[in-house]
């Protein structure tokens, strides 16, 4: 589905490729490393939505000065994360399951959060399609978790027309309090624990 995916939307990738060039400059393509199946680290391909500008010390400025219009653009069509069917095809990634996130939270999940990697990551997810950026991270990590407990054929079809409904709408695109999603900082034990 992904190579047939990619050989559709080939024209609309070059398109976005040359404006993403134009507006954003190089590299067209972000890529970072990610956790997948089993916590194995591959890199992750998306479309560049947000410039390098940084401040007189040399350090990046805050997300939401970087991420331009047209990356809002992108990022709210979702279009941004089409370089992922690259990895799907490669089979880092599937077109359903827990989004993957920074190599840099992997010491800060707790048993119930890590059991995310028991599938290989998606390019949507249940946490995706019930709030994406707007939904807490012990809810995401909840969903992500629901999601691997109950992996079907069926659950994922549904999840998938969700997305398109999602996209559309363009809903959760980020949290109430920054541009993207709030860095996971793990999750505070309680006293008992």
């Amino acid at each position: 589905m992904s190579l047939c995916a990619i050989i559709i939307l080939s024209p609309l990738l070059l398109v976005i490729a040359l404006l993403v060039r134009i507006y954003l400059g190089r590299p067209v393509i972000f890529k970072q490393k990610r956790p997948g199946l089993n916590e194995r680290i591959f890199t992750l391909y998306k479309f560049r939505t947000m410039t390098d500008d940084k401040d007189e010390n040399g350090h990046l400025l805050p997300d939401e000065v970087r991420l331009t219009k047209f990356g809002k653009f992108l990022r709210s069509t979702s279009i941004d994360e089409l370089p992922e069917l690259f990895n799907i095809l490669k089979g880092d990634m599937s077109i359903v399951g827990p989004r993957p996130l920074l190599v840099q939270y992997l010491p800060l999940y707790d048993a119930h959060q890590r059991r995310r990697h028991e599938v290989r990551p998606g390019l949507t997810g249940l946490a995706q399609v019930s709030g994406r950026n707007a939904i807490s991270w012990e809810d995401r990590f909840n969903l992500d978790v629901q999601y691997v407990d109950n992996v079907s054929f069926i659950n994922d079809w549904k999840i998938i027309f969700l997305t398109v409904k999602k996209v559309f709408a363009r809903e959760g695109i980020s949290s109430g309090t920054s541009a993207t999603m709030e860095p996971f900082e793990g999750t505070a034990k309680s006293e008992d624990q």
